[in-house]
């Protein structure tokens, strides 16, 4: 994997967040510079996922770059900055300088508006980064991840693999792996508590870090 990766979702709420943490500790183990940056945050509600993925790790401040955008609403940032009165400069996201690894956590789906002429996606093919991208295993998964996909191909977006979260689900994940041609890296299950232990071992235990390396 690059030193620079992008976690990005079929969907808003998919589990990015967790995942994201998840990857980090288990990265910690061997880059004590990984580092994480959500560069826009849309919605307050429970808190910033950047202060999210500082709690689940226990990793020190200075491993978190702060967000360039912050806005109110849980809505695409496209909507939540015209109620906030923000005007989102895409020119403005530029990745942090960093010589460790750096986890970049995008908001909701592939093609979530950041502004009313530009798509996530159109950053990402700026950047040229490779995607993890993070899916559900459950009814509706295959439809929402093979479009996600065809979207990311279309605009010439690296895809490093796709990350499961849910509950365990084969013929799903098996049948996105044929039709997609993109590497499954494993899943991550719904767990009871979160907390660094429990995040890294579940990684562990359902992830290959040679993948990551």
């Amino acid at each position: 994997m690059s030193n620079k990766c992008i976690i990005t979702g079929t969907d808003t709420s998919v589990g990015k967040t967790v995942f994201s943490a998840s990857l980090i500790l288990a990265l910690n183990e061997f880059d004590k510079k990984v580092s994480y940056w959500k560069p826009v945050q849309a919605g307050l509600q429970g808190g910033v996922d950047t202060k999210e993925v500082q709690r689940l790790t226990m990793l020190p401040t200075d491993r978190f770059f702060p967000e360039s955008y912050v806005l109110r609403e849980p809505l695409s940032p496209h909507r939540a900055a015209e109620i906030d009165g923000v005007e989102i400069d895409t020119d403005m996201l530029e990745i942090p300088d960093h010589d460790g690894t750096l986890i970049i956590e995008g908001a909701g789906g592939i093609n979530v508006p950041l502004t009313r002429t530009t798509l996530f996606s159109d950053i990402f093919a700026i950047w040229k980064l490779p995607v993890i991208l993070c899916a559900r295993t459950g009814l509706g998964t295959i439809n929402h991840t093979l479009l996600s996909i065809e979207a990311l191909k279309a605009r010439d977006i690296p895809i490093y693999g796709i990350a499961f979260i849910g509950d365990d689900n084969m013929d799903n994940m098996r049948t996105i792996e044929h039709f997609s041609d993109v590497k499954v890296l494993g899943r991550l299950p719904w767990l009871d508590t979160l907390n660094a232990a429990t995040l890294l071992k579940a990684f562990n235990e359902n992830f290959n870090i040679e993948d990551f390396s």
